[in-house]
């Protein structure tokens, strides 16, 4: 009689790993759109790409450690790895971008820790962050909503993707300035939190900061609609029971509880709790990335505590840090405490009883 052990992530409802990663593509989809939306298409790129790299890369790892690709790819964990890298970066990006990323995510982060389950980063906030120190300017250069520009279409989309220029020879540094004859450098040239964050930097008070026309909505013109679709996708999770509230709730509490408090004390120099919520990756984070079974904690208690520092990094490094979004930072942080965390918050074995002194 054979002992069969399994790797992370477990699950209580007799659901393999393909199909929790399945729901969480599912899951996924309100997002993309809602990117694919206000962004173009070079988030469909981006993904199409990163998928491809991602099958690919896991496939060779499997096969240089003798075991049989096929097993490893019917679990979609490359697949969501790929889609949460391919979602977080500029949708028009170049293609080079995203295939180191994607490589660094599965090859090292991913399997020379020893493959599925034995990962201690989350493989996805770590590629970003390689990118992201690595290739600054690639990968701050976001493209203006849909409602403030006319993106470029998907044919001139896959060529800037590839080669850097439209058909018309326009770089992707002028599609995101050029609108109608006007320079919208100041504007349209950040995401929301990072233009707060240079406004601020600059003197200028909240209520100047939002004055620009990314700001007629409440946190910033798509990215809270963009926010909405995640947040709609992560309730579906809890309600397939995937994930439960825990993660997403400490996360989103502690950030909001901090945001609250920081708006009570400075209401024109720090951001309030709107933005934090509903701009950057903040319902991302809270429902697709901080609930990796792999790298988060376990118990309950655990959960809390895990979620609730991730939230308090990603308001310390928005607010005082050199990242105006910070997500992938706290999460890797928290990665890092894990161990920690889940000493300090096991549960007590039943019939156990401490020993006093």
């Amino acid at each position: 009689m054979s002992f069969y052990v399994a790797s992370s992530p477990h699950h209580h409802l007799r659901r393999s790993t393909a199909d929790l990663m399945r729901l969480v593509l599912i899951a996924m989809i309100p997002g993309i759109l809602a990117q694919w939306y206000f962004f173009g298409w070079g988030v469909i790129l981006q993904l199409a790409l990163a998928i491809a790299v991602a099958l690919a890369s896991e496939a060779l790892c499997l096969l240089a450690r003798d075991r049989a690709p096929s097993s490893g790819l019917r679990d979609y964990t490359a697949v969501v790895t790929a889609a949460l890298l391919a979602v977080s970066i500029p949708p028009l990006a170049p293609w080079w971008i995203i295939v180191i990323g994607t490589l660094f995510s599965i090859v090292v982060v991913k399997h020379l820790f020893g493959g599925v389950g034995q990962n201690i980063f989350n493989p996805a906030m770590a590629g970003y962050v390689l990118l992201l120190i690595s290739f600054p300017v690639q990968m701050t250069s976001w493209l203006p909503p849909s409602s403030l520009t006319e993106l470029p279409g998907l044919w001139d989309s896959i060529l800037v993707f590839l080669f850097g220029f439209t058909g018309e020879g326009f770089s992707l540094e002028q599609i995101r300035r050029v609108e109608s004859g006007t320079l919208l450098d100041a504007i349209v040239m950040a995401t929301p939190l990072d233009h707060i964050k240079t406004e601020l930097a600059q003197g200028f008070t909240l209520s100047e900061a939002k004055s620009a026309p990314i700001f007629s909505g409440a946190a910033g013109m798509g990215w809270q609609w963009v926010n909405a679709a995640y947040l709609l996708g992560g309730l579906f999770l809890i309600q397939q029971r995937v994930i439960t509230w825990h993660i997403p709730g400490a996360l989103l509490g502690s950030l909001g509880l901090f945001a609250l408090i920081g708006a009570l004390i400075a209401p024109d120099h720090l951001p309030n709790v709107d933005i934090h919520l509903l701009s950057g990756a903040t319902m991302l984070a809270a429902f697709f990335i901080a609930t990796d079974p792999v790298s988060a904690a376990t118990s309950t208690r655990g959960k809390l505590v895990y979620a609730g520092l991730i939230g308090v990094l990603i308001y310390v490094i928005r607010t005082w840090g050199g990242y105006p979004d910070a997500v992938a930072f706290a999460v890797l942080l928290a990665n890092l405490c894990v161990p920690v965390i889940d000493q300090y918050t096991r549960p007590t074995v039943y019939g156990h009883r401490e020993e006093r002194s």
